[in-house]
């Protein structure tokens, strides 16, 4: 079994992609499942397109355009405000979209589609430091 941490540092809302660690993570890993697990309750984990930045642009303005910040008169409704116009929005976010996610590995390999990559996804306006847990387990 192994477990680890990886850091994600970012710059505000957004989708910063991990693939390449989860990548250097499996190597050597042999079969067997990989489990990420964000540690916090304003982001979110994804896998999505990572061809095209547009795709990613796109999803970040969908998801802003569905649950804008509290200071929109649309979201007065709002009463966890105190941490800032982003933070709330950013719980329901993450609450609608996925912490934690399961990919198959094949000979310490990843099996992700051709297009697909793994991402964290920053639902908060300032820049965080984000913690995600890595756990392979083997089969046999």
């Amino acid at each position: 079994m192994a477990l680890e941490e990886l850091v994600i540092t970012t710059r505000g809302p957004g989708l910063y992609e991990f693939t390449g660690e989860l990548r250097t993570f499996c190597r050597g890993r042999g079969d067997g499942l990989l489990t990420l697990f964000v540690r916090h309750t304003s982001c979110s984990l994804l896998i999505q397109e990572n061809a095209d930045p547009d795709v990613r642009r796109d999803l970040v303005e969908f998801f802003h355009r569905l649950v804008p910040p509290a200071s929109d008169p649309s979201m007065r409704w709002l009463r966890h405000t105190i941490e800032g116009p982003d933070d709330m929005p950013a719980h329901i976010k993450a609450a609608m979209m996925p912490v934690s996610l399961s990919i198959p590995v094949a000979g310490g390999t990843p099996l992700l589609g051709t297009w697909q990559g793994v991402y964290l996804v920053e639902h908060r306006a300032r820049p965080h430091e984000r913690r995600v847990a890595l756990h392979f387990a083997a089969d046999g």
